[in-house]
């Protein structure tokens, strides 16, 4: 087996997704650019067969929380890669076989973490209030659904929370439940 070598990068690898076959990961790629520590935050893919890794489109940095669709085509992530507001991201989900990238929220709110349900109908992520930079903690956030394919969002719940809230999917087998968590400001 000939292994292709990628580029020695000097970036920090962020893991977020598991093909359903385990064969491929997805994770975030963060690297210092323009003098910035975590300047460029770009998603990749990481081939376990063959140890190939790459950048998929062009990262869309900035980017967080790449996960795959249940069935293996498709990655979803935010990104703020089509947004006029710094710190505005969006979720996104991008094609595997074609390229194409569809925005799947579109509001005033900051939107990470997206997390379909096992049987690909729903979309769990967490919503931040507008106007926030990144994914902080200690701050009120909602917990929200998207129902696939027809985009309708829902609260599930506002609570306390935010960094580590839902960071990694939690959904249970039968898309049924969800697991995250809720902590107290100021506690």
């Amino acid at each position: 087996m000939t292994v292709d070598k990628a580029p020695e990068r000097r970036f920090r690898h962020f893991l977020h997704g598991i093909s359903a076959d385990g064969r491929i990961l997805t994770y975030v790629g963060m690297e210092m650019a323009d003098g910035v520590e975590w300047g460029r935050r770009a998603v990749w893919t990481l081939d376990l067969d063959t140890g190939h890794e790459e950048l998929v489109g062009d990262g869309y940095s900035p980017a967080d929380g790449p996960e795959f669709s249940p069935d293996g085509t498709a990655l979803y992530f935010n990104s703020e890669f089509r947004s006029t507001v710094a710190g505005q991201a969006q979720l996104f989900r991008r094609n595997l076989t074609t390229g194409v990238v569809d925005q799947l929220t579109d509001d005033d709110r900051v939107n990470w973490f997206p997390h379909p349900s096992p049987d690909g109908a729903l979309l769990a992520y967490l919503s931040y209030p507008p106007g926030t930079l990144g994914h902080p903690a200690d701050l009120p956030v909602e917990l929200r659904l998207l129902t696939l394919p027809q985009r309708t969002p829902r609260t599930l719940v506002a609570l306390p929370g935010g960094q580590g809230t839902i960071n990694v999917n939690s959904w249970a087998p039968d898309s049924r439940r969800l697991a995250f968590v809720s902590y107290p400001i100021g506690a």
